[in-house]
């Protein structure tokens, strides 16, 4: 049986603080208003809205439910991964109408503590082995697992959709050949890839724009996939993949992509990051750096103190205006900033449903915790990134006062090979 109510009950969210609607800016979008129901176990339905519910909500009895929804975010988040509550359908749907539950005193404990936590200490000194422990802890789970719900090139990070409806096969293609084109590749140009994943952009390097490519990952069994993929590939003279830390790296690159990886550093160690680059970059050369961002206004919260212990071990999100100050102050010019935060929140949720969709594969390859602790980080992820709590920007940057071949438009980003300009249709 159903009873059908009006009242919004909040569901579960890693979430954080939100300002007031003045000091956020218009860019930030409220929920949407939507349907969804609660199933108890012991006692009948209910259907908050009306239509066809975009999600339910799975718990004990009313009173387990109302126990969950007292719980701070952090709390709320173990309870979910622990299987104490459960959703069906839309998870990015069921954390956005949570926003609308009022914060208490528990969510400002939980913020306390985001901002008291000792991954500050580890931003400050954190040893080259630690940070091999942290990104082997998040990477290296399974390959496996990560195919049941990345591309087949297996790119794990922001893609390019220019039509809402592209396949990720289609916006993954598209981006790595962006991302290319955006540091003007020429055929024969030394190209690193700074953490490089499973190589999908050091092939794309080498493979479509002649390029000679390197890439470097902390990452054991994305180093095997990638160089297994490089030994295929056939520009195999090409590319070269090493396991390295960045900061270990020697000689010169005419270009230089960073994708996902600056995330890991930690903000305290952004000026010695953006001075490695600078000193690996060719006089005349490009440095594009693609990371997520936070908004000025945003903070530590319970869902940072989450994602560091569970999914992001001693990573950290930085300010745009941090990033360029200690980029400049490294001595590189800014020549481009786009933010594709759009474009993520498409992403997010392809990954969320090839989860849903795939999950007897999944679990074939990880524990339940593991699984539904990725569902909900990237479900949440694309909550944020759909209503402006999230960034991600791609930075183009050269060394300052350096001679080099000085582009007068943007017209070369979206070009073919002769510059003139590619339907997007044509993309790969």
């Amino acid at each position: 049986m159903i009873v059908s109510k009006q009242d919004s009950v909040p569901s579960l969210t890693i979430q954080s603080r939100q300002p007031p609607e003045a000091e956020r800016g218009s860019s930030t979008r409220q929920p949407e208003s939507c349907s969804y129901e609660i199933v108890y176990r012991e006692g009948p339905s209910e259907l908050i809205g009306s239509g066809t519910p975009a999600f339910r909500i799975f718990a004990r009895d009313r009173q387990s439910l109302q126990r969950f929804l007292r719980m701070d975010a952090y709390a709320a988040a173990r309870a979910y991964i622990q299987g104490e509550i459960d959703v069906e359908g839309d998870l990015a749907a069921a954390i956005a109408v949570s926003r609308a539950r009022p914060l208490n005193w528990k969510d400002l404990a939980s913020a306390l503590r985001a901002r008291l936590s000792t991954a500050k200490f580890e931003s400050l000194f954190q040893t080259k082995a630690r940070a091999a422990r942290n990104i082997r802890r998040h990477y290296d789970c399974s390959n496996e697992f990560y195919q049941q719900f990345l591309d087949s090139r297996m790119v794990y990070s922001c893609a390019y959709f220019a039509h809402p409806d592209w396949s990720l096969e289609q916006a993954q293609a598209a981006k790595l050949d962006y991302i290319c084109r955006k540091l003007d590749l020429q055929k024969g140009e030394r190209f690193l890839d700074i953490g490089c994943g499973w190589g999908a952009l050091v092939l794309c390097a080498a493979e479509r724009f002649g390029a000679v490519s390197t890439g470097c990952t902390l990452s054991e069994r994305q180093f095997g996939y990638a160089s297994d993929c490089a030994n295929r590939s056939p520009a195999r003279n090409q590319v070269s993949i090493l396991e390295s830390d960045y900061r270990d790296l020697t000689g010169s690159f005419d270009k230089i992509a960073s994708i996902g990886m600056f995330e890991h550093v930690g903000r305290r160690r952004l000026a010695g990051y953006f001075r490695k680059m600078a000193s690996l970059l060719s006089g005349g050369g490009l440095f594009l750096n693609h990371g997520i961002i936070r908004p000025q206004l945003e903070s530590d919260s319970a869902e940072s103190v989450f994602l560091r212990e569970e999914v992001f071990p001693g990573g950290e999100l930085a300010h745009l205006s941090d990033v360029t100050r200690i980029a400049e102050t490294a001595g590189f010019e800014v020549l481009d900033v786009e933010n594709l935060r759009p474009h993520y929140a498409l992403t997010c949720r392809a990954w969320v449903r090839r989860l849903q969709q795939n999950a007897a594969g999944c679990l074939r390859h990880v524990d339940v915790t593991r699984y539904r602790t990725w569902m909900l980080y990237l479900a949440g992820a694309a909550c944020r990134f759909e209503h402006g709590q999230t960034d991600v920007y791609q930075i183009l940057m050269a060394k300052r006062a350096c001679p080099r071949h000085s582009r007068l438009t943007r017209d070369y980003m979206y070009g073919d090979a002769n510059g003139n300009r590619m339907p997007q249709s044509e993309w790969p």
